[in-house]
């Protein structure tokens, strides 16, 4: 259906309300003008971008190929934008989110700085009321989330951070000026993704920088680059060729599981072969590494083996390399952070590692931070320290449901979801990238789930109905094929965010499976065919 039509009731405000303009929104907004209907986002930025609006801090960027992250929905868009590396930094990445809302003239659409306090079912006219963190009421027939994974940023549970008298900031709140490091004291607190990049930065500006790990991560070499002309051609007439290599991965990605296993090469081979992953771009030495050092602990070992000693090699002093090293999780069993020379930062005399699980940080004071074992000053600290991830989002918002279900309730000891898409007894509300949904490369996921809500959009307008609702027996359903999903997994054994646990928020200190574990393309055949089908495993009215 396309072009004009009348709102679905004149009663309501809108037909869609979409919270929030990062990618999900901004593409969701897209497709369902494309259906004629009156839509309204909600963002509580002053910008569109998600993500990259939020994320400022230094050395932000991709870990997947810029050129299998952006959208492919559009031809015109392909051969308009060029990506300047193979994995783009943030500057680069929000340039590219405000072209596509300028190309697409997307703002009119959306409302700015307007966070949503709650979002409230109505029974009785079959609608969504949403109230702003400003009073302000609005109506609509369906509601999109579009809130995202890793949004809600935390700060680490210690006393005193208000009292800090220079400055401080989470990665994810990072001020839009640019903040002058040269000759400061600084503290970075966390050394996950957004810790590493932020610390290989920011090293040789600083006076000082200390860093305080709470989790040895394990990380890999990026191995970025400029894209030159003559690859930037071949990667314009090759799109079709890597959006359908990304359809066809585990995961979305360019890499895919190597089909052997790792003790089906010799030792020999094994070793060349991890020389050969640590030496090329991305992802490959965990997307792209033998199917079995995710599920095997002894094949495990062989990769957690072969990158300790690249750390021991690359760190000069065997003590802070060894601190460097994770004790308490394998290779790739946490999301894997890529960087580029971050281990050759701790060769650098102005640099110090701090240990917290040795020297637990006690508070911090209005000077710096005080450990167990003495008192530092500090002129900044960084608070590298992570998101609640996944039903965080959800957390902040007051949504309720059919006679008034709080979410918060029914997911009280774990999400339950119908295809990651929708919760039974939250009718016509629909959520892009939530719990148990394929996350993978996070653009390629969303691309699906939009073009999966505004197909069942288009078939509720097109007949009328103003009822969507998943049926508890196919939320159970769903939840427990997810958790099965997750059994053997040495990722579901970890406690990071992918499992649900976050020591900064209170009750969130029980692993969880928060996520889909299967193949992306077996999760986009079960939801293809309940489409096929007529959605007929949803409630319609």
């Amino acid at each position: 259906m396309t072009g004009s039509r009348e709102s679905s009731t004149d009663r309501l405000d809108y037909d869609v309300i979409i919270i929030g303009a990062g990618l999900s929104g901004m593409y969701q907004l897209y497709r369902l003008r494309e259906l004629g209907l009156k839509v309204r986002v909600f963002e509580t930025g002053t910008g569109v971008g998600g993500t990259w609006y939020w994320n400022r801090y230094p050395g932000a960027r991709f870990d997947s190929e810029s050129y299998s992250y952006g959208y492919s929905f559009s031809k015109e868009l392909l051969q308009e934008w060029e990506w300047s590396e193979h994995f783009a930094g943030q500057p680069e990445t929000l340039r590219y989110c405000n072209f596509v809302a300028d190309k697409f003239d997307l703002r009119r659409d959306i409302q700015f700085e307007s966070r949503v306090a709650s979002a409230i079912y109505q029974d009785a006219t079959r609608s969504w009321a949403i109230t702003l963190d400003n009073g302000t009421r609005h109506s609509c027939r369906f509601l999109v989330t579009a809130i995202g994974p890793l949004s809600t940023p935390t700060l680490p549970r210690v006393e005193g951070i208000e009292r800090f008298k220079g400055q401080s900031f989470h990665t994810a709140r990072w001020p839009k000026e640019k903040v002058d490091f040269a000759g400061k004291r600084v503290a970075v607190i966390g050394t996950g993704a957004t810790g590493i990049q932020t610390i290989q930065t920011i090293a040789s500006e600083v006076g000082h920088l200390t860093v305080f790990q709470r989790t040895a991560n394990w990380a890999a070499p990026l191995h970025n680059g400029k894209i030159d002309a003559e690859t930037q051609a071949k990667i314009k007439a090759g799109y079709g060729e890597i959006f359908r290599r990304c359809q066809e991965t585990f995961a979305c990605f360019v890499h895919t599981p190597d089909p052997r296993g790792a003790f089906e090469v010799s030792d020999a081979e094994r070793e060349a072969f991890y020389e050969k992953l640590y030496g090329e771009r991305g992802f490959g030495i965990w997307q792209g590494n033998f199917k079995d050092i995710l599920i095997d602990r002894k094949a495990n070992a062989t990769i957690s083996d072969f990158v300790a000693r690249k750390i021991r090699e690359r760190v000069r002093d065997p003590v802070v390399a060894d601190r460097l090293i994770p004790k308490n999780h394998g290779f790739g069993t946490r999301r894997l952070p890529l960087e580029t020379f971050y281990y050759e930062v701790y060769n650098r005399d102005n640099v110090d590692l701090i240990d917290i699980s040795e020297t637990p940080i006690e508070r911090i004071t209005p000077e710096g931070i005080k450990t167990s074992e003495r008192e530092f000053a500090f002129d900044i600290i960084i608070y590298a320290t992570g998101f609640d991830a996944i039903t965080g989002s959800f957390d902040k918002i007051d949504f309720r449901g059919a006679n008034g279900a709080l979410l918060k309730d029914k997911w009280r000891r774990g999400p339950e979801t119908y295809l990651g898409l929708m919760v039974d007894g939250f009718p016509n509300m629909m959520m892009l990238m939530g719990p148990h949904t394929a996350l993978g490369n996070i653009p390629r996921s969303i691309e699906y789930s939009v073009d999966w809500v505004t197909g069942l959009i288009t078939f509720a307008t097109e007949r009328g109905l103003t009822f969507l609702d998943a049926t508890p027996a196919g939320t159970a359903a769903w939840t427990d094929h997810v958790k099965a999903l997750g059994v053997g997994l040495l990722s579901n054994e970890v406690n990071s965010w992918m499992t649900g646990i976050n020591s900064n928020v209170e009750g969130k200190q029980t692993r969880i499976v928060a996520r889909y574990s299967g193949s992306a393309p077996a999760y986009r055949a079960k939801c293809d065919e309940v489409a096929a089908n007529g959605y007929d495993e949803l409630r319609l009215a």
